[in-house]
């Protein structure tokens, strides 16, 4: 999977960075956090502050358009990003404390 980023706007208003995005992939579509992990890498930056607006597969080819926000901040991304947005975004939960919150609710 390649990623190239066809504009990258800085957004100081907002405390965020605004990427319109070309995904090259063979194969399958990839997932959102693949692609939040390949954008995590290459702007070394944390997964968690990276969201996903939208990604759409184009037609015939093997490559998706996409938009995604690098924000500086974790409060400011929850003060700005909608419910259905972040629902679509989630940080994963490592398997240890998956198991833990199991366990609890269990009991």
């Amino acid at each position: 999977m390649d990623i190239l980023i066809r504009n990258d706007k800085n957004n100081p208003l907002l405390n965020r960075r605004e990427l319109d995005f070309l995904v090259k992939y063979e194969g399958s579509t990839p997932s959102r956090n693949e692609v939040r992990n390949k954008l995590a890498a290459m702007f070394n930056a944390p997964f968690e502050l990276i969201v996903i607006q939208r990604m759409q597969p184009i037609f015939g080819m093997q490559e998706a358009e996409g938009y995604a926000k690098l924000y500086a901040g974790e409060a400011r991304m929850k003060e700005l990003e909608l419910e259905y947005v972040m629902q679509r975004n989630p940080v994963p939960v490592p398997a240890e404390e998956a198991e833990g919150e199991e366990g609890a609710a269990a009991e």
